[in-house]
């Protein structure tokens, strides 16, 4: 199976999820108990364009705790995975999780996003696309480079 990993860039993404997808999505993340740092949760797509909408609480970053914070980097994207294929999603697009507020490093967050969703690919995987999303053209290329280095 081929399988494909794509990079976009976009500006001003902030918000427009819970906006776009309608008042039904907020309804149903209040029905989940919240969601620890790592762990993945699904609910419907509601007014997107996408089935099911996966989310995930990244770590806030923590140089003293470098190795702790990319074991939870790496939950987020490995557990997203998981419930992905639990309910048989083909096409799966992914933030720079923790990138922003949470102030992880972009050079480090994209080699184990990378890394992980590569490792969580050769395993039977039903995915066949995944998308990294990204908030700067800057991050986009950071990105660009470490698959060049992950995906050879």
């Amino acid at each position: 199976m081929t399988r494909h990993v794509r990079f976009e860039s976009i500006d001003n993404f902030r918000d427009f999820g819970d906006y776009a997808a309608g008042p039904g999505l907020l309804q149903e993340c209040r029905t989940l108990g919240g969601c620890k740092v790592g762990e993945a949760k699904i609910t419907g797509g509601h007014n997107l364009p996408a089935r099911f909408v996966i989310h995930t609480v990244g770590p806030i970053y923590n140089e003293e705790e470098a190795a702790e914070r990319a074991t939870l980097l790496a939950n987020c994207y490995r557990n997203s995975i998981r419930i992905a294929n639990q309910h048989e999603v083909q096409s799966l697009a992914f933030p720079s999780i923790s990138t922003g507020a949470f102030g992880y490093p972009i050079e480090k967050a994209c080699r184990t996003a990378l890394q992980t969703v590569q490792e969580e690919l050769q395993r039977d995987s039903k995915l066949e696309r995944v998308i990294f999303v990204t908030f700067s053209y800057g991050d986009f290329l950071q990105y660009q480079v470490a698959y060049t280095e992950i995906f050879k």
